[in-house]
This record gives C-alpha cells, sequence and structure tokens, in this order.
C-alpha cells in the first residue's frame, strides 16, 4: 500500500512537471506598429566601402571605411517578397551584453527579440516614381534599427528613406564579412578629443553615402559586392529633394550635416547636442557650426520633456536665435520615444517586464509613436514636396 502511494504521488508530480512546462508562458514578441500611409514597403540592404577614406577606429587596422545602409521605399508589388526581421542576428546575438551598459531598463530575459517582423518586403521592386530621399542617423551605440518604424512609415507615405550604420560605435553591425562590435578606444561622453572624432566620422559617413547614392539614381550598382538590386530602385530616388533626421548624435549629424552639405535641404534634429563636449568640467563646450551660426535651411529642434537640460538649452536656444530653426518637445516623453523602443516598451511594461520606474525612464508615459511620425512627415512634407 505504501509503495503504491508513493508511486502514485510519484506520478502526481510527474504530470504536474510536465503540465508546468507546456503552460510556460513563452517568451513577449515584440510587434511594430504598421506604416500609415498607401504604398507597400520594400527594403534592401546595401555595403557601401568608401576605397579612399581609412576607418578610423582600432579594429579595423587601416582598412577602407565601410558603411551598411537600409533602404526602405515604395513598393510596387510585395507578392513573393518576405517581410524583413527587425533585427540581424548580429545584433540580437550582441543585445545581452549591451543591454546593461546602454539599455539598463530591458528585461534580461522574457524577450523573443529575433522573432520581431517589420511590415517591409525584401528586394520587392521599387514603384519607378522619382521620390524625395531621406536620410537617417540613429544615435550613439544605437543600430540603424532602431529607426524602423518612423522609416517605414515615410516609406508609406512616398519616400525613399536611408537608415545608416556607423561601424564601430555601434554595439553590432551585420557586415557581409561577418559582424562588428563597437570598437571604440573609449568614452566619447567622457572624451572630448574622441568625441569629435566620432562626429567627423560620421559626417564623412553621411556624404559618403549621399555620393553613393548619387551613383544608384544614375543607373549604377554601389554595393561593394554587386548584389542585385531591386528592380527600379534608381528610378526611385530624387536627388534634388534630400532631407536628413537623427536620434540623439544621431540628430547632432542631421542638423551639421544639413550645415556643411548643400544636398540636404531641411533635417530634424530629435534630441541631439549642438556643441562639442566641454574640455574641462564645469565649462561650456563650443557651439557647432550650425548653432553658432545659424540653419539657413529649414531645421527641426524635436525633443522630449524628460530629456531636456541646461546644455540643450543653451545650445537649441544659440540655434533658434538666427535662422531657420524651430523647436517643438513632446509632453510626457523620454528620450527613447523618438526611437522604436516607442513602441516596444509599452508592450514589455504591459507584460511585466519593464516597471513603471523604467518605462518612464526609457520612453516616458506618452503614447509617442504617432506624434513622432506626424512632426518628421508633416515637416519634410512640407519642405521637400
Amino acid at each position: 500500500m505504501f509503495r503504491r502511494t508513493t508511486a502514485s504521488i510519484a506520478a502526481l508530480v510527474l504530470a504536474a512537471s510536465l503540465t508546468g512546462v507546456a503552460e510556460a508562458e513563452p517568451d513577449l514578441v515584440p510587434t511594430l506598429p504598421a506604416p500609415t500611409g498607401g504604398h507597400r514597403v520594400g527594403v534592401t540592404a546595401l555595403h557601401l566601402v568608401d576605397a579612399d577614406r581609412p576607418d578610423p577606429w582600432p579594429d579595423a587596422g587601416g582598412r577602407p571605411r565601410e558603411v551598411m545602409v537600409s533602404v526602405h521605399y515604395p513598393a510596387l508589388d510585395v507578392r513573393d517578397h518576405p517581410v524583413a526581421p527587425h533585427l540581424t542576428p548580429g545584433v540580437v546575438a550582441r543585445l545581452p551584453w549591451i543591454r546593461p551598459l546602454a539599455y539598463p531598463h530591458l528585461p534580461p530575459a522574457g524577450v523573443d527579440w529575433a522573432a520581431t517582423s517589420t511590415h517591409s518586403h525584401v528586394n520587392a521592386p521599387a514603384h519607378p516614381a522619382r521620390r524625395p530621399v531621406v536620410l537617417y542617423s540613429p544615435g550613439l551605440v544605437d543600430p540603424r534599427a532602431l529607426g524602423t518604424n518612423t522609416a517605414e512609415d515615410l516609406a508609406s507615405r512616398g519616400y525613399v528613406v536611408v537608415t545608416i550604420d556607423h561601424p564601430g560605435e555601434v554595439f553590432a553591425v551585420d557586415l557581409p564579412a561577418g559582424p562588428r562590435p563597437i570598437a571604440l578606444p573609449g568614452n566619447p561622453a567622457t572624451d572630448p578629443a574622441l568625441y569629435r572624432t566620432v562626429i567627423a566620422t560620421r559626417l564623412a559617413d553621411t556624404a559618403f553615402v549621399l555620393d553613393r547614392l548619387e551613383l544608384l539614381a544614375a543607373g549604377g550598382n554601389p554595393d561593394a559586392d554587386g548584389r542585385p538590386l531591386p528592380r527600379d530602385l534608381g528610378h526611385a530616388l530624387d536627388l534634388r529633394r534630400v532631407g536628413m533626421y537623427g536620434q540623439g548624435l544621431g540628430g547632432t549629424i542631421a542638423a551639421e550635416g544639413m550645415h556643411e552639405d548643400r544636398r540636404i535641404d531641411a533635417a530634424i534634429n530629435m534630441e541631439g547636442f549642438l556643441d562639442y563636449h566641454p574640455e574641462q568640467p564645469g565649462q561650456d563646450g563650443e557651439l557647432l557650426p550650425v548653432a553658432r551660426e545659424g540653419a539657413n535651411r529649414p531645421l527641426l529642434l524635436l525633443g522630449t520633456e524628460g530629456f531636456q537640460n541646461d546644455r540643450y538649452r543653451r545650445a537649441w536656444s544659440a540655434a533658434l536665435a538666427h535662422g531657420c530653426a524651430r523647436r517643438h518637445v513632446i509632453a510626457d516623453a523620454n528620450h527613447w520615444a523618438l526611437t522604436d523602443f516607442a513602441a516596444i516598451v509599452p508592450q514589455l511594461h504591459a507584460a511585466g517586464l519593464v516597471d513603471d520606474l523604467g518605462r518612464d525612464a526609457m520612453v516616458g508615459r506618452a503614447t509617442s509613436v504617432p506624434t513622432v511620425r506626424h512632426h518628421v512627415a508633416s515637416f519634410f512634407d512640407r519642405h521637400l514636396r
């Protein structure tokens, strides 16, 4: 009798454990909001190599500078063209390492980052009508993929959007030769000379991407490996109408890039500094030329209520004092609300994977995706169409 009871208990324990395994909650798969425009969206990646410029970061060993871009565009037909993943394998693999350093409020587990899809169809044929072109530069450390939701929305509204990765200062970039992790020789936030080098490198990357887009629009293939392009992609670019936007350091590059490069007609700085880091603590940093001299083409300074500070106010006020700049601050939002985290973090919060403090620190409490999309699209509609 004892032996039988023991066996019965063991069977119940085993059944309970198996039931628990079967009913365990799967990892959350975040979703991105659907584009709001009338076009389906295509996307392709381009590997660009600047043979005339050595890469400045130590891991490159003086090799020519490589840049990866994604081109989002209005598609003619998306049948038989799968949607692209949000994050590439190299980025997903490196995320657990960078999370505590750059994104400490994200959960260490419980999210299937590799399973999130975009709304862009890989290598779909482009609609062969000339469209305004808009570049995007992400924040320091961030991959270009964190700007996907706004890029897709612009493409659905009739823009060609080129998002740029800056290898060596992004936590991971999937290059054809393999993933390249971040390789900065220090922290740009505390090293003024390094910060200047990062800015100079990104500005050169931006000018180089525009050069390659000119080749694409003229009928050439700028991909360094000669990979086939989506049909009619070159015919979709109207480089007489070019804009640029960026978040964080990418916003700095958008504003200063427009100041330096006459090919850029309008820019949005989404919470990027407009000065260099001070040489000594307690000092003011030197203003960037776009803040010191003013913008002579349209510039929107788009910020969040939770991330404003005296440094922003000083440099942004200088830019607003003369030239063609205007400013808008989104209430109840924080810095990452200007990226794809605006859509993702509320989902993590609703699932109990991010607490109230983490949500507020990253994106705030506002529903910011439609707000950011509205400001970006209406600005470029006004100045590029």
